[in-house]
């Protein structure tokens, strides 16, 4: 097939937008953990990938994503290992809140008994890992659900900062059980594996 033959992403796009309502949505999902959904396509507004310059000159760090980045989690630092910042948004039925980590941080492993979580990958680049699985690379639009009870861990990458929304169903009966950190060694050693 010459170049000639192949439409251009604009007009495959254009295609796809007067097509779009004629045929169901299915979906092929070979794990159902983890469910990538690309946002932004075609690049019409900028989707912040924490890649380019997460920390300022000043030191201070810059937002990997759209949503706020909220105040430095001290409440919880001590299940970190790195700076991680903590924007709480709703806490109705569900919790929903901003996390973001600078790069290299990432939280212990850990289980939230009673609840799901899911995590929705809102800016940078990050992993989530469960207990005895391979580590997955997360990015804007990746949606991970973590079933009640799951022992696992997610944070930024070394290279990167990372922001998702996590999501919980709160309750009396709703826990969270700290376990150990992720060292050094585990951590920086998935930074080849995930390339």
């Amino acid at each position: 097939m010459h170049a000639a033959a192949v439409p251009s992403v604009g007009a495959r796009r254009d295609r796809h937008m007067r097509n779009r309502h004629k045929r169901p949505c299915r979906y092929s999902i070979s794990d159902p953990t983890v469910i990538r959904v690309r946002m932004n396509p075609w690049g019409s507004v900028p989707v912040p990938t924490g890649s380019a310059g997460p920390i300022r000159k000043d030191n201070t760090m810059n937002n990997p994503s759209l949503f706020p980045m909220g105040e430095p989690n001290d409440a919880y630092a001590r299940y970190f290992i790195g700076q991680s910042y903590l924007a709480p948004l709703l806490n109705k039925e569900i919790a929903l809140s901003n996390v973001t980590f600078e790069p290299g941080c990432r939280n212990n492993w850990h289980i939230h008994h009673n609840s799901p979580q899911i995590l929705i990958a809102v800016g940078g680049v990050g992993y989530y890992q469960e207990w005895g699985k391979p580590v997955v690379t997360m990015q804007p639009g990746d949606v991970v659900y973590v079933p009640a009870g799951t022992k696992h861990w997610h944070g930024a990458t070394p290279h990167a900062s990372f922001a998702h929304l996590a999501i919980m169903i709160p309750g009396a009966d709703v826990s969270n059980e700290w376990l150990e950190p992720v060292d050094d060694e585990t951590y920086y050693a998935l930074d080849a594996e995930a390339a």
